[in-house]
């Protein structure tokens, strides 16, 4: 069973989920919409909110909603993503990517556990880690 990373935003989803999607360089995904399933209940103007969508990155779903309408959204700093993979390329154009708006706590170098590892947050206040399996 797989464990899929599940983010929340507030309102910015669409935004957020196409930026990843360039980044990594994948097509934009389906987006499910909360208007095309709760539209009776929701407060107007929220009907083209995300309710749904994901995008898979490296053999895994990252999965992404806005924030139910109407509800309090708070952001927390408990999210982390681990970005591993063979492709020490692909590591390193993602992470220039996420850099050029973000913040570095850790440029990409050789540790003990890796041959090519960083980490940083990114504009969006997501933290990434990044790191080369051989």
């Amino acid at each position: 069973m797989a464990l899929n990373p599940y983010l929340i935003f507030d309102g910015n989803t669409r935004e957020v989920v196409q930026y990843y999607a360039k980044v990594f360089g994948l097509e934009e995904p389906q987006f499910m919409t909360f208007g095309s399933i709760h539209s009776e209940h929701l407060p107007p103007g929220t009907e083209d909110l995300i309710m749904h969508t994901y995008i898979e990155i490296a053999g895994t779903k990252l999965m992404f909603s806005d924030n139910f309408p109407g509800t309090p959204y708070h952001v927390g700093n408990n999210i982390t993503i681990a970005y591993v993979s063979g492709d020490e390329s692909a590591i390193r154009d993602a992470f220039e990517k996420l850099k050029a708006d973000g913040s570095v706590q850790m440029e990409l170098q050789e540790t003990p556990w890796s041959k090519c590892y960083g980490s940083l947050t990114d504009k969006y206040q997501i933290q990434w880690q990044f790191s080369h399996e051989a």
